[in-house]
């Protein structure tokens, strides 16, 4: 942006100061950031020696260049610069362009490297993974499977760091999403292996527990796979990816064509329209073949496939007019047929968008008491094999079912990421369904074994899982059908001159120079993660409107606005724009602590001392922050003590929300689960029903690889030492 205006900058042959100056700060502006951006080239090139020599040419040419502009813009202190035998940007308007093109070309490559090197770790990491997979399918005894699952568990931590971040860069909505379903899939099946191999130790000759355990492994082997062909953009043996197109992209492309019609009479064919029209039709009969679709649907669905098929006839017929003879009757019944059309694909779409949504509440609604999965788990302990055999049946029937289900809610989700969210859910059903059965056989088998039963208790809580996070999809969707999706809330808590601050005006804006970047990176990387772990948990949250998610999901994104502090970037400009959104984090902090005190008064449980106790260090924690934020200092040192501080304390008010949000999480799920931990119909959660206007994008809602459980999962290693 900034060698932009330099180049397209007007030579006038009067040149104010005011020009002469503004060109000198550009030129300064342009030269310090590519310092900033070369130093972190360097480092990285210092860590990585296999790139280090391309690192470093790339790096001095960037460097180069950046010099040479800023002496080429020195023009401020010369009052004819054309004249003067120093060469200016007036002078020699050629050099600044080869310096320009030389500097852009030196920071594209020194990105590419970078990227390459990230891409390097993450293929590394994951090979590291493949690799204590394997050892732990060969394992024999319990000590050696713990020893080399706790190596395994730090390194799956390791890898979801590593993609967290990458899926946070990734620009491509599609990718994005398919990268946060492969990373809920190696989330999930972390705690999946370590039943299941748990299992097979225990009873070896099992070959009911030997497929449950396979399965586990052959999932996990893919999703790791899955994460590769993103990250590299690459598909195995060059193949290309084919989606299936859904009915609601196929009637949007359709659409668009024909509505092109006028403006162009001649830019495409009869045969073209015909065939698009031909393909959504034949993708209406998974509605009109579908058991489930009801006769009603069923009986519209096919009136309206019959009906479209007529107006594009008709349409064809008033389109050949058209182009023989540009009459204006005929124009006006070209656009009458136009929408006629339209209208028939909106009701078309209209109509499968009912049927699949009505066949997803009721199917959801009919399997939320989880009976089948209930019965499973009471027969396996009881060792009744024909009663086992008898509820696989019919958890195999509600498997089809939901299956056909995905399926249908694909075709009308209306976004690529949503639609990407409903096959990830189909996989599941179809890999989960089978598992539960080979646990569930397995606990039959050996009805007194604990860590049997445990294992068929991760499966069906899995399955749970699922069928909640269904529910959230469905409600998307038909956001996204009623045009009530938003964007993510942005939090712009800037100071404004006459609004926030009497005196800041007064006061001398400062922005952290290089070295003390350099200091707080650390500190702001600690903030950056944790602002991921909170967003983790509040997208476990079934009600988006809850006041506790609320202001967590603001306290998140503040954070993050400071993390980018730390880093020269975003909406925070200076070290005073920093302490002002500071103080506004802390207000935003003592509004959850009152919302955490409203709901502890509804818990009857024996976590609300817990729960209060973290409420009063959370207010303890707001207060000392207000008071650092307000606090006056002077010198650059001062300041830079101050702005390390805030950061300190809202890093650590951060480690405590991310505490606190699975904490009230685990009593809300209490509460539904029939446990009365809370008092009925509580005020504070009237608004449940109420849809959120700004709907969180399907990559986010998908289940975030939680790196807090995957070191939970370490952490309690020990528990399998003792058993």
């Amino acid at each position: 942006s900034q060698i932009t205006t330099l180049i397209n900058h007007k030579d006038k042959p009067k040149r104010s100061d005011k020009t002469l100056q503004a060109i000198q700060r550009v030129g300064q502006a342009v030269n310090l950031a590519v310092g900033r951006f070369v130093t972190v080239g360097e480092a990285i090139a210092n860590e990585n020696h296999e790139l280090k020599k391309e690192m470093s040419v790339a790096c001095i040419e960037a460097r180069r260049a950046g010099e040479t502009i800023a002496q080429l813009t020195d023009v401020a202190s010369l009052d004819h610069p054309e004249s003067d035998s120093h060469i200016t940007i007036f002078t020699d308007k050629t050099g600044v362009v080869k310096a320009a093109r030389l500097l852009l070309s030196s920071v594209t490559k020194v990105l590419v490297l970078a990227d390459r090197i990230v891409i390097k770790q993450i293929i590394t990491s994951r090979n590291k993974v493949l690799a204590t997979m394997e050892q732990l399918e060969k394992v024999s005894s319990f000590q050696e499977f713990v020893q080399i699952f706790s190596q395994f568990g730090n390194e799956m931590v390791e890898f979801a760091h590593l993609t967290g971040d990458r899926q946070n860069d990734l620009k491509d909505e599609k990718k994005k999403a398919r990268m946060a379903a492969s990373r809920a899939v190696l989330e999930k099946c972390t705690m999946m292996l370590l039943t299941a191999s748990k299992t097979c130790l225990r009873h070896p000759d099992c070959e009911s527990a030997r497929i449950n355990k396979d399965g586990v492994f052959h999932r996990m082997r893919l999703a790791l796979e899955q994460v590769i062909e993103i990250v590299t953009d690459s598909r195995p043996n060059g193949e290309n990816e084919m989606a299936p197109v859904s009915i609601y992209s196929g009637i949007k492309e359709f659409k668009n064509k024909v509505e092109g019609l006028r403006e162009n009479l001649y830019f495409l064919s009869k045969e073209n329209l015909s065939t698009m029209l031909e393909v959504i039709l034949e993708h209406t009969e998974d509605f009109t073949d579908s058991a489930y679709t009801s006769h009603e649907h069923r009986e519209h669905i096919l009136e309206l496939s019959k009906q479209a098929k007529m107006e594009l006839e008709q349409l064809f017929s008033v389109w050949m007019q058209a182009q023989n003879h540009k009459t204006k009757d005929l124009m006006e019944d070209l656009e009458v047929a136009i929408l006629k059309t339209c209208q028939c694909m909106n009701e078309l779409k209209r109509e499968v968008h009912s049927a699949a949504t009505s066949l997803a509440a009721d199917l959801l609604k009919y399997h939320t008491d989880h009976m089948v999965l209930k019965a499973l788990k009471i027969t396996g302990v009881e060792g009744n094999l024909e009663a086992v055999a008898e509820y696989t049946c019919k958890l195999s029937e509600q498997k089809e079912q939901l299956v056909e289900m995905c399926r249908l809610l694909r075709h009308v989700s209306g976004t690529e990421p949503l639609e990407i969210t409903c096959i990830h859910a189909e996989d599941t059903f179809q890999v989960t369904g089978p598992q539960i059965i080979s646990a569930a056989e397995t606990l039959a088998l050996h009805p007194s074994s604990k860590i049997a039963k445990e294992n068929l208790e991760v499966f069906c809580e899995a399955w749970e899982s699922q069928l909640s996070d269904m529910s959230m999809l469905l409600r998307e969707i038909n956001d996204v059908f009623e045009g009530r999706r938003g964007e993510k809330r942005v939090y712009l808590s800037l100071p404004r001159p006459g609004k926030h601050n009497a005196n800041l005006k007064a006061l001398k804006p400062v922005k952290l120079d290089t070295e003390e970047q350099a200091k707080i990176a650390k500190l702001g990387l600690e903030l950056h993660l944790l602002t991921s772990d909170v967003d983790s948990e509040t997208e476990k949250w079934e009600d988006q409107e809850n006041e506790i998610v609320q202001h967590g999901q603001g306290m998140s994104s503040m954070a993050y606005s400071m993390y980018l502090f730390t880093r020269g970037e975003g909406l925070l400009k200076t070290t005073q724009d920093l302490f002002h959104q500071a103080e506004i984090f802390a207000t935003e902090g003592t509004k959850l602590a009152s919302a955490l005190h409203a709901f502890s008064d509804q818990v009857h449980d024996d976590d609300k001392p817990l729960l209060l106790l973290e409420a009063e260090k959370l207010i303890s924690m707001c207060k000392q922050l207000q008071i650092t934020a307000k606090a006056s200092v002077q010198g650059k040192s001062a300041t830079f003590t101050k702005v390390d501080a805030c950061i300190l304390k809202t890093r650590n008010m951060m480690t405590l929300l991310c505490q606190l949000l699975p904490l009230c999480c685990k009593l809300l799920r209490k509460n539904k689960a029939g446990n009365g931990c809370l008092k009925p119909a509580p005020p504070w959660r009237e608004d449940r029903i109420r849809t959120g206007t700004n709907a969180h994008t399907p990559e986010r809602r998908a289940e975030t690889f939680g790196i807090k459980s995957l070191e939970n999962h370490v952490t309690n290693m020990t528990f399998l030492e003792s058993k």
